[in-house]
């Protein structure tokens, strides 16, 4: 067996591995700055394809869809649906 196993470690420019961490840090503040936004006005239960995903019934909900298709989310987006689910009493 030769003397040198372990010996060859990958070697990174940490410069460079810095550099990647600070811009993946901005992108995903980016994102997240973007999920920030949008969530102060679209319903959370309306997805991409403003279908309503709620396993309840809510009034802006258009159920006259197909048999076995999710009900289409006719909401406002401009609304604040924040209130909705934020509260100030803790879940216990």
């Amino acid at each position: 067996m030769p003397d040198n196993i372990g010996d060859n470690e990958p070697q990174f420019d940490k410069e460079k591995y810095a550099a990647s961490l600070t811009r993946l840090d901005s992108i995903f503040r980016n994102i997240s700055k973007s999920v920030t936004e949008i969530s102060k006005s679209r319903c959370p239960y309306k997805n991409v394809q403003d279908r309503c995903t709620a396993k309840f019934g809510c009034r802006n909900q258009n159920i006259k869809v197909p048999p076995g298709e999710m009900y289409i989310c006719v909401g406002s987006d401009d609304l604040d649906y924040r209130d909705a689910w934020e509260s100030e009493t803790p879940i216990v």
